[in-house]
């Protein structure tokens, strides 16, 4: 039996200077990581602490790109020049996807800065810049008022967003994993994405009372402001939890050893990361397709869809997917329970399972267009997303060893997000467009699965393992 002790983790010596992909390598030997002497025994009040300013950052975060998503429509009469609509939310969702297109150099930056100086401080940083980017598209005067310098700073701001939230999904599932007991990671994992939902129910939530309670014309003229403002003061607030935040355990052992001379922390190169983890960040690229482009087809793009495809009243559409994503919000703590003890590999096979069969049946629902149909369509896809945001968390960082782990997450996630997830609104718009077939998001959301069930059958099983290379991790006794 390891002997356990309430400081950090030990990790296995590293190998002699002058092999950075050997000393990864030997650092994470398999799925469970190497055999460790000590165990680390975790303190449920600070786990809690880090739990909660991580999926509350998230919240925030989401929060800013869930408005941009919810009143595209409104964005595209202000930004654009007028004709087309449909040109018009095709420009709107250009941009949305032009912010997803930099963020793999936001993951080049964040992500291998926070191997290096730390989780904590770049959280920090990548909150406080997306909030800024925000806050600024609020700022922006129309297209009738300075012409095409108004499209051109919306770009601007959203390159701004973009390029944060390239060290922030891998940053705070990073943190949340190394924190976590290993019998509860799953669980606690969950919570991020939990956040995620609360940050979309907010934007959905406003944007629908906004929607609501204003006509079109003051919506059109400063209503719309309204949420990107709000981003401001959330920022400081974000900005103030995630600075009370200490560093994870597996990233203080890591300095412990530097300063004790017991071993050299490797330099690990942006190259490294991506030839010495290639298996490991093809298999994250794989999952992290279909947990997006499903996620974004369903919570982006689909109160567009009912608005410009359905002709469905843009306020009772928005409601129904809030109504969807509270139920995915009740259903999140569970599932997350469910992948400790069952494994992350089946609930995210029977996710994949399932977008596969139910799309096309679902899609058909919706397009009924009574609002039982639509939320009875919407809340099947709602569930079998949660398949996918109550795994992921704890699946992805458990593919990368504690040395390259916020780097080469960041790296895969947001090359798959840019180029599959942050794309599904444009890709699936011009397609109906092109082809005129409205079953497209069905047909988009099938091939995704095939992709991510190709994934699952070759990842390992990390459930109840302790996180390659760091020893098992065991919860403390609470205090008091």
């Amino acid at each position: 039996m390891p002997t356990a002790q309430h400081v950090g983790p030990r990790t296995p010596a590293a190998p002699s200077p002058g092999g950075t992909a050997k000393a990864l390598a030997d650092a994470a030997p398999g799925p469970a990581g190497p055999a460790a002497a000590e165990a680390t025994v975790t303190d449920p009040a600070l786990v809690k602490r880090a739990v909660k300013a991580a999926a509350l950052g998230n919240a925030m975060e989401w929060f800013d790109f869930g408005v941009y998503s919810y009143i595209a429509v409104t964005l595209g009469k202000v930004f654009f020049p007028s004709g087309n609509p449909t040109a018009q939310l095709l420009s709107t969702f250009g941009a949305f996807a032009a912010a997803f297109l930099i963020r793999p150099l936001g993951g080049m930056v964040f992500g291998p800065l926070g191997d290096r100086v730390g989780r904590q401080k770049i959280l920090a940083l990548t909150m406080i810049m997306m909030a800024a980017g925000t806050f600024a598209i609020g700022l922006i005067p129309s297209y009738a008022s300075i012409g095409v310098w108004a499209p051109i700073l919306l770009l601007l701001a959203r390159l701004v967003q973009g390029f944060s939230t390239g060290g922030e999904y891998a940053g705070a599932s990073t943190f949340i994993a190394e924190y976590a007991p290993d019998k509860k990671r799953g669980f606690l994992g969950s919570w991020l994405e939990f956040g995620t939902l609360a940050g979309y129910i907010g934007g959905a939530g406003l944007v629908t009372l906004m929607t609501a309670l204003l006509s079109s014309e003051d919506l059109q003229s400063w209503g719309w402001r309204i949420p990107f403002l709000i981003a401001g003061p959330m920022g400081l607030i974000g900005l103030y939890l995630r600075m009370r935040l200490e560093e994870t355990p597996a990233f203080a052992a890591e300095l412990e050893k530097a300063h004790q001379g017991e071993q050299a922390r490797p330099k690990v190169r942006v190259r490294d990361m991506v030839t010495g983890q290639w298996r490991a960040l093809l298999l994250c690229m794989g999952l992290v397709l279909v947990f997006n482009v499903t996620d974004y087809m369903l919570l982006s793009y689909m109160p567009s869809y009912l608005t410009s495809e359905l002709n469905y009243d843009e306020t009772h559409g928005l409601l129904v997917i809030l109504v969807v994503m509270a139920l995915m919000m009740c259903a999140q703590p569970f599932v997350g329970a469910l992948t400790d003890r069952v494994g992350r590999r089946p609930v995210i096979a029977a996710g994949c399972a399932g977008f596969l069969l139910l799309s096309v049946p679902a899609l058909l629902l919706i397009r009924d267009g009574s609002l039982w149909a639509i939320g009875l369509g919407l809340s099947a896809l709602g569930l079998l997303l949660v398949c996918f945001t109550a795994s992921m968390p704890s699946a992805l960082p458990a593919l990368f060893p504690t040395p390259v782990r916020y780097g080469s997450l960041s790296i895969g996630f947001n090359v798959s997000v840019s180029v599959f997830g942050g794309t599904t609104p444009l890709v699936v718009t011009a397609l109906i467009g092109a082809t005129g077939d409205v079953m497209m998001p069905a047909y988009y959301m099938m091939a995704a699965a095939v992709v991510g069930g190709v994934a699952v059958w070759y990842m390992a099983e990390s459930a109840g393992r302790p996180l390659p290379g760091s020893p098992p991790a065991v919860e403390g006794p609470a205090a008091g």
